[in-house]
């Protein structure tokens, strides 16, 4: 079994040697107030969007600040592809994921300024596709952060008010696990 395949959660060892493995996470850790940005126009006509400081601004004008603590959740509607791997990866003819993501400058406001408690998204990866550095997997997995990745149903959750209950396997020296993710509205 693969620690990073379905919906997982991928934890600091992914990218820092010496980072905090998958069972480290605490149980209180692991049940979080969730936030959904919903980018799914903007995805629709862009394979590689990243989400910008503008889309975070434009979410709380409607929605209020981000309340540090939250998981920030990205609802780009990737979850419905999900039965096409090709389609879903958008792996192009030279190997290139196409998929879209946090942007890194909001993912570092997020991260820095919002103090969330972890990214998640219903795509294959939380940075685009194109970006074969893994910034912001990295930029969050450095704070010891939750990196949630192939979420689904996101669409059933509001955008506020939401909370998380995320179930892993305690691999020891996992870098990762597979996800039992329950979204719970009060």
């Amino acid at each position: 079994m693969s620690e990073h395949a379905g919906t997982h959660l991928s934890a600091p060892a992914s990218f820092h040697p010496g980072g905090r493995t998958v069972e480290e996470y605490e149980a209180r850790q692991l049940i979080r107030p969730a936030v959904i940005i919903d980018v799914r126009r903007q995805c629709s006509s862009d394979r590689d969007y990243a989400l910008t400081p503008d889309d975070l601004h434009e979410w709380e004008s409607r929605h209020g600040q981000l309340p540090p603590g939250s998981l920030a959740l990205l609802l780009t509607g990737w979850s419905d592809r999900w039965n096409d791997p090709a389609d879903y990866l958008g792996i192009d003819a030279t190997g290139t994921l196409h998929f879209p993501g946090f942007g890194p400058e909001v993912a570092a406001m997020l991260v820095h300024e919002r103090r969330v408690s972890g990214l998640g998204t219903d795509t294959a990866g939380v940075e685009p596709g194109l970006d074969t550095a893994f910034a912001v997997s990295k930029v969050a997995l450095a704070r010891n952060l939750i990196v949630l990745q192939n979420l689904t149903n996101l669409d059933n959750l509001p955008p506020t008010g939401a909370v998380l209950a995320i179930g892993v396997l305690k691999l020891e020296g996992g870098s990762g696990s597979p996800a039992a993710v329950t979204g719970l509205i009060p």
